[in-house]
């Protein structure tokens, strides 16, 4: 069925256009106007053009679709066994040097087949669709040599075609360079064989939006990392960096030398780092559900932030080992427990700072004329309500470009 235009009317729109720190701003008895998947109009029910479907609501919230801009979806198996030695008081390194850690993900998903694994990861982009995602960021990095690297990108390309199910834009972002593979030991000749050989296969296969490396002492150092950015510049291929975890090697400052979308997880981050994102513009991604989940006490520096006026965005990072979780709302409410965001500045973290960190802000994040259609449709009338309740999902309606999606499954209708 070819596309119509529609008009969502009678909501409460939430543009997320207004700065962090600026007072909530809302659209009452708003309409929202889509032609062929992009917004045409945003305004007042009484100046809303007419259009060929019409979804009337009651004063309910409409908001920008969600962007969960970091997440490990793509993987096999569990490491529940990994969590009770954390229970135990087992550290994140402990875990890792014991032969843990992210290599048990490793070996799970090099033994899983392609349609093993996007079954697997179906069910959990599934969760966070259903709760208003309509682009979500998927990382490789449980493959760690080139062939199975390619394999997870391959999956999470399939998530993203709308024969799979609920429509989502997935980006997918190349990170080989997550850990060492089991029984290597030269992290210089396997830097040198993401550079070489896994990048330009995944590459080939037009498999790679993005390259992402873990700068941390369990993982890669500053000068390995800057190894691998020079070459993604030269591919033409944007970065970003998991930094600043477990300790303070300057892979934030790094990462905003090569002008980096985002510096992720930085509980670490120092002042030196935080002026160097500032200036560069790149975003701070906050990961609250690994900082919960593997009990650390560094908080991230988000007055700081905030000062320095660096754009935060919000993400679940789910993940086998440090961050199952599959709740886009939950890390909402979390960003603002544990991390001191404010609910507004949580949304924004959902949504345009999220898309900002894709490198998306142009198209998605914000319920603009001549933006995509992504939009999402609550059974609330505030905002802070988002990131307020726990286990509650206040999801009404949810548009992908302008198309409805039945979040349980594939459907073909347009409305």
């Amino acid at each position: 069925m070819s596309k119509a235009d529609l008009r969502i009317a009678h909501v409460r729109v939430w543009t997320g256009e207004n700065a962090p720190g600026e007072p909530v701003r809302l659209i009452d008895d708003g309409a929202v106007v889509v032609h062929d998947g992009i917004i045409t109009y945003v305004g007042p029910c009484d100046g809303a053009p007419d259009a060929e479907v019409d979804y009337d609501h009651e004063n309910v919230l409409l908001t920008p679709g969600l962007v969960d801009c970091h997440t490990h979806i793509v993987h096999a198996g569990n490491r529940s066994a990994e969590w009770q030695m954390r229970l135990q008081g087992a550290s994140y390194e402990e875990v890792a040097k014991a032969g843990g850690g992210i290599v048990s993900t490793v070996k799970a998903v090099r033994a899983a087949s392609e349609d093993t694994l996007l079954v697997e990861s179906f069910e959990r982009l599934n969760a966070l669709v259903s709760e208003g995602v309509t682009t979500v960021e998927i990382k490789s990095g449980y493959g760690l040599d080139a062939e199975t690297e390619a394999k997870m990108l391959r999956v999470a390309r399939a998530l993203g075609t709308p024969t799979m199910g609920p429509r989502v834009t997935v980006r997918t972002t190349h990170l080989g360079a997550h850990a060492m593979p089991p029984g290597l030991t030269d992290q210089d000749a396997y830097i040198a064989d993401v550079i070489e050989r896994q990048l330009p296969l995944a590459m080939t296969e037009g498999l790679v939006d993005a390259v992402d490396a873990f700068c941390e002492g369990i993982a890669f150092s500053p000068a390995q990392v800057r190894r691998l950015f020079v070459a993604a510049r030269a591919m033409g291929l944007p970065v970003k960096v998991h930094a600043e975890q477990l300790s303070n090697l300057g892979g934030a400052k790094l990462a905003a030398e090569f002008g980096a979308l985002s510096v992720d997880h930085i509980e670490y981050l120092d002042a030196e780092g935080i002026a160097a994102i500032a200036k560069s513009g790149t975003v701070a991604v906050l990961l609250p559900g690994a900082f919960y989940f593997i009990k650390e006490k560094q908080m991230p520096p988000v007055q700081a932030l905030r000062k320095a006026g660096v754009p935060m965005a919000l993400a679940t990072d789910c993940n086998p080992g440090s961050s199952p979780l599959t709740s886009i709302l939950l890390a909402m409410n979390m960003g603002c427990t544990l991390f001191g965001l404010t609910p507004q500045e949580a949304l924004l973290g959902v949504t345009r700072e999220g898309a900002r960190a894709l490198g998306m802000s142009d198209q998605i994040g914000t319920v603009t004329v001549g933006k995509r259609a992504d939009l999402c449709v609550w059974n609330v009338s505030e905002p802070e309500e988002l990131s307020y309740r726990i286990g509650f999902n206040p999801l009404r309606m949810r548009f992908w470009g302008g198309w409805v999606d039945d979040v349980e499954g594939p459907d073909d209708d347009y409305a």
